[in-house]
């Protein structure tokens, strides 16, 4: 178990990838305020050597946490199993992903691309199962369906069945509909929201659906900056409105919304809190 100073987190970026180059020339100023503000942090692999990055990063960094694996729009990759293994020794390595699937493009619906991705996907699974790290996943849906995510949550209960209570993991970037976040809950998953929420209402019913122990929020900065940073690169410190907007769809206390994402991501990614 990793652990966390507890006066330190007042917020919980349950996904940002702080180590990507848009971060190249401020980076250090933009985990400086992170700290000064209570946030921390989930670094996000996508490749090998992003999830190197994002488990050295974290191992500087008092509130910084990493997660390291294979995007399913990197398939083109191959698979370092081996790779991924090592990264985990890392101490504050506590995650798997992201991965999973990902059918939004035409060009990632045909049935060699989906099986790829799948079989990437399988080979994640098993190692979350084997190392009880949680997992981060990415499922994005073609156009007007649930697809991608009935397919990850048809592989993840098939997984279940073997590795039990050791499988769990987060949505993240959760689009899905009321039905497909009841499947994700059935399984004992997270769903994670981002900044989208400050400015667009579809995902309304389904955040106010969620039981307030299976909610994260997030920023998958660089990307989906806030309503009042629209057109801008995103940063974790996002993390702050979104947990203000959750509350204010769920119309339930903002203090409490916020102690909960925290909570809740901490005892996903198996972060300790030392007693102040």
């Amino acid at each position: 178990m990793c652990y966390a100073r507890r006066m330190d987190i007042r917020y919980f970026d349950a996904h940002c990838h702080v180590q990507f180059d848009q971060y190249g020339e401020d980076r250090d100023a933009v985990l400086a305020t992170m700290a000064e503000r209570g946030v921390a942090g989930l670094v996000v692999g996508t490749t090998m050597a992003s999830s190197r990055a994002a488990a050295s990063l974290a191992e500087e960094h008092d509130n910084l946490w990493s997660s390291v694996g294979q995007h399913p729009n990197d398939t083109e990759e191959a698979y370092d199993e081996h790779g991924y293994r090592n990264l985990l020794m890392y101490p504050k390595a506590v995650g798997i992903g992201e991965c999973g699937l990902d059918y939004f493009r035409p060009i990632d619906t045909g049935e060699e691309t989906k099986r790829r991705q799948k079989d990437v996907f399988a080979r994640q699974i098993a190692l979350a199962g084997q190392t009880g790290r949680a997992m981060v996943v990415h499922a994005r849906p073609s156009k007007g369906s649930m697809d991608a995510y009935l397919d990850a949550i048809d592989m993840l209960a098939s997984a279940k069945k073997e590795y039990g209570d050791k499988l769990r993991g987060d949505f993240h970037f959760f689009v899905g509909d009321v039905d497909t976040a009841r499947k994700a809950f059935e399984l004992d998953f997270t769903v994670s929201y981002t900044a989208v929420i400050t400015f667009a209402r579809d995902y309304d019913d389904a955040i106010r659906f969620a039981p307030l122990s299976h909610l994260l929020s997030e920023t998958d900065a660089p990307y989906v900056a806030p309503l009042s940073r629209r057109g801008q690169r995103n940063d974790p410190l996002a993390v702050e409105e979104v947990v203000a907007k959750l509350a204010e769809i769920r119309g339930e206390d903002l203090e409490t919304v916020r102690e909960a994402t925290v909570q809740n991501a901490l005892k996903l990614f198996n972060i300790g809190l030392e007693t102040a």
